[in-house]
């Protein structure tokens, strides 16, 4: 039972990047256990080959790893409590938490897992479901070298490249210091390709010219052409989502004592008064630079 377990991972989450995280790691010769509460993501699994269940405590038995891809910290810490990683004689589980989530609740997790003879790694990554599906995700990892060791086989057959950034929550650090990044060059981005167009330039057009130069970032040369100009709007991330990880950010920096007033319209231009654009739909929409703009200024 002891080999089979230690070549199972349990992936908690099947979402857009769970499901295609799990269908990649069996693809690659790990025996995969989906977890997820909503039925139809279960089904979803089944349908893919991945058997599923929505018993956390049962895929902890049965896995050695753990892969966590959920929406918000407190999912994060309700999983490792469901699944009873803090009692004592289990057998050692090594989670990795893909999950946007808060460096203070993964250190708090990671120092009270140690305690109960588990591994922790705050491990969010980049690349959307395209990557996940690929197997060439971005990794940026929170925690300790001995528990990353560990973890290498899982997170190279997710990777490309997995950066191993600092102890506990510097993962976290990292991904909303990103993201925040990201959310700021969509905006710029789509004001500089209005700009371009009331200037008589089409937008595909000075999109080549930033591409080629120095004004370009992965939004201009993947997110645009793919979803916005194309009027695909569906990179499977939501607004909803983007703005959580804004707001993660700016609470990070309140927290460090810093004023980023750039931060602050970045949230305040992301927020659905000022976009127009809900939560529920995909963040490339707030990208459309031929979409009408709410007439209010912001200060």
């Amino acid at each position: 039972m002891s080999a089979e377990r230690d070549r199972t991972v349990g992936v908690v989450g099947l979402g857009n990047m769970g499901l295609p995280m799990a269908r990649t790691l069996a693809e690659k010769g790990w025996a995969v256990l989906g977890c997820d509460l909503a039925p139809e993501r279960r089904a979803a699994a089944a349908a893919a080959g991945i058997e599923a269940g929505e018993n956390v405590a049962e895929t902890v038995r049965r896995a050695r790893f753990l892969v966590l891809s959920l929406p918000k910290a407190e999912h994060v810490a309700g999983v490792v409590e469901a699944a009873g990683l803090l009692a004592p004689g289990l057998s050692r589980t090594l989670v990795i938490d893909t999950s946007t989530s808060e460096p203070e609740v993964s250190r708090r997790l990671a120092a009270a897992l140690a305690g109960a003879g588990h591994g922790f790694l705050d491990a969010p990554v980049s690349g959307g479901p395209a990557g996940a599906a690929a197997g060439t995700l971005a990794v940026m990892v929170g925690g300790g070298e001995a528990d990353l060791a560990e973890a290498q086989p899982v997170l190279e057959a997710l990777a490309a490249k997995v950066v191993h950034v600092g102890a506990s929550g510097a993962g976290n650090v990292a991904k909303l210091v990103n993201n925040l990044l990201v959310a700021a060059h969509m905006l710029t981005t789509r004001e500089a390709l209005r700009l371009a167009a009331a200037a008589g330039v089409e937008p595909e057009a000075a999109l080549k010219v930033v591409n080629a130069a120095t004004g370009r970032s992965a939004i201009s040369e993947v997110h645009v052409p793919t979803w916005v100009l194309s009027g695909r709007f569906d990179s499977g991330f939501s607004a909803g989502l983007m703005r959580k990880d804004v707001m993660l950010a700016r609470a990070l920096a309140a927290r460090a004592g810093l004023d980023l007033p750039l931060a602050d319209l970045v949230a305040a231009l992301w927020s659905e008064a000022e976009s127009g654009v809900s939560d529920a739909d995909d963040f490339t929409r707030l990208g459309d630079p031929a979409a009408p703009r709410p007439t209010r200024e912001v200060a």
